[in-house]
C-alpha cells in the first residue's frame, strides 16, 4: 500500500536540511540548497493608503521550526502571511521562501510555492457541500498512485489525530467553530506541504477550546515536524508552540527569538501585553 503522508503533488518532499555554515543571500531569485532558513523577511515594508503596516520587518523561520507572530491586532501580523503566499507584494524589501526569493513572483510562479506552502485561514474556508471526509481528502483526489483504499486510510488518519473521526460524514455547517479550524487543518496536512501557516487559529472561540485547538496543533508538529508559522494574539497558545517568537508593535518587529526572550522582555509594551492576556482565566485543556 502506498504511504500517503509522503505523497505531494509533485512527488515525494525530501526537505534538505541546511548546513550550519549557510551562504548569504547574494542575488534576486537565487536558490541556496544549503539555505538555513525555510522562510526569510528582509525589510519588508507595506503600506495601505500611505498608512505602513510592515515598517522595515525582518526575520526567519528555519526548517522544521515553528515560529509565532504576536501582536495586538491590525499590526500587520496576517499580512505577513499574505506575502508568503502572493496575495499581497511587499512595497520593498525581500520575502524568500524555501532558498527562492518570491518578492516578484507571478502569479503562475506563486502556484507552485502553494503547493508546498499551504494556510489555515481563520474562516477554514471549507466546502460547504463537501462532507468532513470530502473535504480533508479533496486534496488527495485524482492524484496518481493513490487508491480509494489509501485516501481512506489518510482520511482515517487524519481525522483521529485531530478528533473529527465521528463527524466525517457531517456537513461544515453542522460543526463548531473549532471543528471547523481542525478540519481545515486536516484538509491542509492531505497536501503534504513542506510548510503550514496558521492564521488566528484560536480566535473566534472559548478559552478551552482555544487550549484544545492548541494541543491538536502541538499534536501535528510532533508527529510531522513542518516548518510553520503561527499568527495568534494568545501568548498561551505561542508559548505551547513557538521554536521563536516575532512581536510586531505598529509594523515593527520589537521582539525577535525564542520564548525566553519574550516572556522576561522589559519592553513596557510588552510587559503590558503579557499582563494582559493572564487576566484571561486558565483553561488551558483538552477537551
Amino acid at each position: 500500500m502506498t504511504d500517503i503522508l509522503k505523497i505531494n503533488r509533485g512527488g515525494p518532499t525530501k526537505l534538505k536540511f541546511p548546513s550550519d555554515d549557510a551562504g548569504d543571500w547574494t542575488a534576486q531569485n537565487y536558490v541556496d540548497p544549503r539555505s538555513q532558513y525555510f522562510f526569510e523577511f528582509r525589510d519588508v515594508v507595506k503600506a495601505f493608503d500611505e498608512r505602513p503596516v510592515l515598517d522595515h520587518v525582518s526575520f526567519a523561520v528555519r526548517h522544521g521550526e515553528t515560529c509565532v507572530i504576536m501582536g495586538r491586532s491590525g499590526v500587520g501580523k496576517s499580512v505577513t502571511l499574505k506575502h508568503i503566499m502572493g496575495f499581497l507584494r511587499a512595497d520593498s524589501g525581500r520575502v524568500t521562501v524555501d532558498g527562492e526569493d518570491v518578492t516578484n513572483y507571478t502569479e503562475e510562479q506563486f502556484a507552485e510555492v502553494r503547493r508546498k506552502v499551504t494556510m489555515v485561514f481563520q474562516s477554514g474556508a471549507l466546502f460547504d457541500s463537501l462532507t468532513v471526509r470530502e473535504n480533508i481528502s479533496f486534496p488527495l483526489d485524482g492524484q496518481s498512485g493513490l487508491t480509494p483504499e489509501d485516501i481512506d486510510e489518510y482520511v482515517a488518519k487524519i481525522a483521529h489525530l485531530l478528533e473529527v473521526d465521528d463527524v466525517l460524514d457531517k456537513l461544515p455547517s453542522e460543526l463548531s467553530t473549532g471543528m471547523k479550524r481542525a478540519v481545515a487543518i486536516g484538509r491542509a496536512f492531505a497536501q503534504n506541504p513542506e510548510a503550514i501557516l496558521y492564521d488566528e487559529p484560536t480566535t473566534m472561540v472559548d478559552p478551552i477550546m482555544a487550549g484544545h485547538m492548541g494541543d491538536l496543533i502541538l499534536r501535528l508538529k510532533e508527529a510531522f515536524h513542518k516548518t510553520s508559522i503561527v499568527v495568534t494574539h494568545d501568548t498561551r497558545l505561542a508559548k505551547k508552540l513557538a521554536d521563536t517568537v516575532v512581536f510586531l508593535q505598529e509594523g515593527r518587529v520589537t521582539c525577535f527569538g525564542p520564548w525566553g526572550g519574550f516572556e522576561n522582555s522589559d519592553d513596557p509594551f510588552i510587559v503590558n501585553f503579557r499582563k494582559q492576556d493572564e487576566l484571561v482565566p486558565a483553561l488551558d485543556k483538552t477537551l
